[in-house]
């Protein structure tokens, strides 16, 4: 293994994806008892995401979630991945985090994105329209302002005030520059289009302005990593997920992971097969040799600091297998945990 690899932090992001013929509970404690894993394996945090009116997503209050998470683990970090910002009123959300980090202090961060609902029928549901994206910078402004107890408003967030919660910004296209005016740290995903990847870190770094949150760039890619005894044991990994998103770019709604032996069975249209064909590459899939080497060339060309793994699928023990293969080659160290 390369010091490379050794000196860069790995962490998880679950997306409590339902599973066909599961329930959305299940899914729930699913994230749970993978935060506790990821815990035990060595992983730096642990986030968690925040999605509306989906039915193959059961995480739809994120800072909800990241409680329970936070509650069945004892060391590892726990955020969101994101919260996103213009669903919501930045004093809530400052209130939520900071109710977070007094219970777990030390152990919470904020990761926020500038996304509103994925169809017109949830933006309408949240009272929300595409253009409230374009008020991102100035809504996470006024978060961090109430952190700060900065508002003009001589209102006062409790308990968030005074409070340190590190925040993170999702960065999609026009993310990256907010990022950068904040002086936050970034995180930028996805692996399947690395070149957009490696546009959107160089502009972030050339625009960065150290800020009391962080002193110098500080970045996270994020994406789907699979790792198996076989090449095609980790492919058939990526399966559920790119099927589930193929339906979703044709449909509209994200549908629950079906098992991976059925997905090349299923009809396809065209349009579909080209979706989820493309869905299938560009991941770090493969055996622990192919994916430390990926993961050394991926963190070799990004210059990041962190890796978020993202990694979606129907079989819970492959999944299992995949982060605790992930964590051995990369040089974590198992811990025993408290009951």
């Amino acid at each position: 293994m390369s010091s490379v690899i050794a000196s860069t932090r790995l962490s998880v992001l679950d997306r409590s994806r339902v599973r066909e013929g599961h329930t959305a509970a299940e899914a729930l404690r699913d994230t749970v008892a993978l935060a506790r894993e990821a815990e035990r394996l060595g992983y730096h945090r642990f986030w968690v995401a925040e999605h509306h009116g989906v039915p193959g997503v059961a995480g739809s209050a994120p800072t909800v979630l990241a409680a329970a998470v936070a509650g069945a683990t004892r060391r590892i970090r726990v955020g969101t991945g994101g919260v996103m910002l213009p669903n919501h009123r930045p004093l809530v959300v400052a209130e939520q985090f900071g109710v977070l980090e007094s219970l777990f202090p030390g152990r919470i961060d904020m990761g926020l994105g500038r996304s509103v609902g994925f169809t017109d029928g949830v933006r309408r549901a949240l009272g929300r329209d595409k253009e409230d994206a374009e008020d991102f910078e100035a809504q996470l402004a006024e978060l961090l302002g109430w952190f700060r107890g900065t508002s003009p408003t001589g209102v006062h967030a409790r308990p968030a005030e005074g409070l340190t919660v590190p925040p993170f910004v999702l960065a999609m296209g026009e993310g990256a520059a907010v990022a950068a005016r904040a002086g936050l740290p970034m995180v930028i995903g996805d692996l399947r289009d690395r070149e957009r990847m490696l546009r959107g870190i160089e502009r972030y770094r050339a625009g960065f302005r150290p800020s009391e949150w962080s002193a110098e760039p500080y970045v996270v890619v994020s994406g789907t990593i699979a790792v198996a005894d076989s090449p095609e044991a980790a492919r058939r990994l990526l399966l559920p997920e790119a099927w589930s998103m193929a339906r979703a770019r044709t449909r509209g709604s994200f549908p629950p992971l079906p098992p991976a032996e059925e997905v090349e069975g299923r009809p396809m249209t065209p349009k579909e097969r080209d979706l989820y064909e493309s869905g299938l590459a560009g991941h770090l899939a493969g055996t622990e040799e192919q994916v430390v080497e990926a993961l050394e060339s991926l963190i070799g060309a990004t210059g990041a600091q962190e890796v978020l793994v993202t990694t979606s699928t129907y079989d819970r023990e492959a999944l299992l297998d995949s982060y605790r293969r992930l964590a051995r080659v990369t040089g974590r160290e198992p811990a025993a945990v408290p009951a």
